[in-house]
């Protein structure tokens, strides 16, 4: 009687964790592209693109995902995951880089919406090192600088919209800026070193901006910032905060800073050319391999997560449904609408789009040019060559993953968006 009761039991549990697994899988059902409004016969130019693409060596392979009503219409891999030529998977997990961003920007608005503060605080309310802001003059050739004092504080907002005035050190468009985060310590985007958001941030706090905040657009560590502060608030490391909050919500199962053992070899190399050839990109002001090698400390804000495309889809699904998904609540509908409205003003005028709390946003003229998708479509992308977009209008994402550095050429980032708001069909 014993032995069939324990029997009766194993077969509920492999039951129910087979229902577990299918219903993890299947959070964004894959149909045929008709039955979402979509065209198969104009989805499979994206596969022409990509074929192309990897004849003429723009990439070495690149993993094509688009989802329309909250299902996936195509999700395709091509080519190859690293130097030595073994297959891509439509699996394999990506280096997202600055797709971090509205991930973190996302964690701020659900703390906000606890009443944790206001937008319009000024940072140092919370972080002091912040407090006295100063605006860079020059940099004499001595390695020091002049300044002169800012004329209003950085707040939360600033940093969301990337016009605190902060740079971006290694990758910064101002080279004299290159030099003083250098001299000054600052861990740009990814580190294997043992260091934490809190030491690097405290040191930036105290280095000059590039213009008074809220008076220009500089792309910044303005998230790195923000990662910090979640931890401020929140009382958790931000692996922590965006575990329980945001990825466990949204069954994002495959998104980390740091890839657990058993999922490391999922991770796709980062490639670049060399005499025509493949190689896997080497080591330069960081280890490519950090997320998966090192003390694994440094939960970057702006840019340290890795992810596969369903998971993002599942998180720019959460968006296109005002806040909902997998039976959860991540953000109220007013406050998705809030974060995709203009935030910065006429700062973009005539650019095509306006910035929000945590995407660009293509405006009406944008979406009059064409190419773009409709007027309120979000977008970004990141560092390793990843773009991804969403059209609130046409219930649309489409996401493209490649990883690559220092290659010219690449024409599928607007290739594959085109093709794919040209395929719908209803």
């Amino acid at each position: 009687m014993k032995k069939s009761f324990s029997l009766r039991w194993l077969c509920i549990c492999a039951i129910l964790v087979h229902i577990q697994f299918f219903a993890q899988e299947n959070l964004l059902p894959k149909v045929q592209p008709e039955a979402a409004g979509m065209s198969s016969s104009r989805l499979a130019y994206l596969d022409t693109m990509a074929l192309e693409a990897l004849a003429e060596k723009q990439v070495p392979g690149m993993v094509a995902l688009v989802a329309r009503n909250g299902k996936l219409v195509y999700h395709k891999a091509f080519g190859a995951a690293n130097a030595q030529g073994e297959a891509l998977d439509s699996n394999s997990i990506f280096r997202i880089a600055s797709q971090t961003k509205a991930i973190t920007s996302t964690a701020v608005m659900i703390l906000w919406e606890r009443g944790k503060f206001q937008l319009d605080d000024p940072i140092s309310k919370y972080i002091p090192e912040f407090k006295d802001a100063q605006v860079l003059d020059s940099l004499l050739p001595d390695g020091s600088y002049t300044t002169h004092p800012a004329v209003r504080p950085i707040t939360i907002r600033h940093l969301l919209t990337h016009t605190s005035g902060i740079g971006y050190g290694q990758i910064d468009g101002d080279p004299r800026f290159k030099k003083i985060y250098d001299a000054a310590g600052v861990t740009d985007l990814f580190t294997t070193e043992k260091i934490t958001i809190e030491e690097s941030v405290k040191k930036l706090a105290k280095l000059p901006l590039h213009h008074n905040p809220g008076d220009n657009f500089t792309y910044s560590e303005g998230l790195d910032v923000l990662g910090y502060f979640i931890e401020i608030i929140s009382g958790k490391p931000l692996d922590e905060f965006f575990r329980t909050e945001i990825f466990e919500p949204l069954a994002m199962h495959n998104t980390y800073f740091y890839l657990p053992k058993e999922k490391q070899d999922l991770l796709v190399a980062v490639q670049t050319k060399k005499d025509g050839r493949w190689i896997d990109f080497p080591t330069t002001f960081y280890d490519p391999d950090y997320p998966k090698k090192g003390k694994m400390t440094f939960f970057s804000g702006g840019a340290g997560l890795s992810s596969m495309p369903v998971d993002y889809a599942q998180f720019l699904q959460m968006y296109l449904n005002k806040g909902t998904f997998n039976g959860n609540r991540i953000l109220s509908r007013t406050t998705v609408d809030f974060i995709l409205s203009n935030q910065i003003g006429e700062i973009w005028k005539g650019n095509g789009s306006h910035h929000g709390l945590a995407f660009s946003v293509v405006d009406d003229l944008g979406a009059a040019k064409g190419g773009k998708g409709s007027a309120g479509t979000f977008e970004w992308g990141g560092y390793f060559n990843t773009q991804y977009f969403a059209d609130p209008e046409e219930q649309l994402i489409g996401i493209i993953m490649k990883q690559t550095q220092k290659v010219g050429g690449d024409e599928t980032g607007w290739k594959f968006r085109n093709i794919v708001l040209s395929a719908i069909a209803d």
